[in-house]
């Protein structure tokens, strides 16, 4: 289900931005303890760990998705998606980018058609390829 009122549309951009504040907390460099906490230990590590989960994650939404096709119930598919929005934030914070850099673009890409907006990014990979 989607919910289209805004006010639950703000609320959850917050919690998003609220969980972002945590996880820039948790770097090492802000004084996160890889010993204490599972995000600065993902941090610590670098990109090969926390990437790994976000692939990791990926493949089981695909996998819950396949399985709430054929009758478990969708909240698998949803708990897993939290996980994959989890570690991809964890990436997000280590580039120095947000949850709302994501909103920005996905408004951006609104009332575009899908087919159109793969087209234009060909197009652009395209020139830049020629340069």
């Amino acid at each position: 289900m989607t919910d289209t009122n805004s006010s639950a549309t703000f609320s959850n951009t917050d919690a998003l931005m609220r969980l972002a504040e945590v996880l820039e907390s948790r770097k090492p460099a802000n004084g996160g303890d890889p010993e204490t906490s599972y995000v600065a230990r993902l941090l610590h590590k670098g990109p090969d760990a926390f990437l790994k989960k976000v692939g990791e994650e990926a493949t089981e939404v695909v996998l819950a998705a396949k399985a709430v096709h054929h009758g478990a119930p969708a909240s698998k598919l949803v708990y897993e998606v939290a996980d994959l929005w989890f570690h991809s934030m964890v990436a997000l914070a280590h580039y120095g980018l947000s949850p709302q850099d994501v909103v920005t673009e996905l408004v951006r890409r609104e009332g575009l058609s899908g087919l159109e907006e793969k087209a234009m990014r060909k197009v652009k990979n395209r020139e830049a390829d020629e340069r």
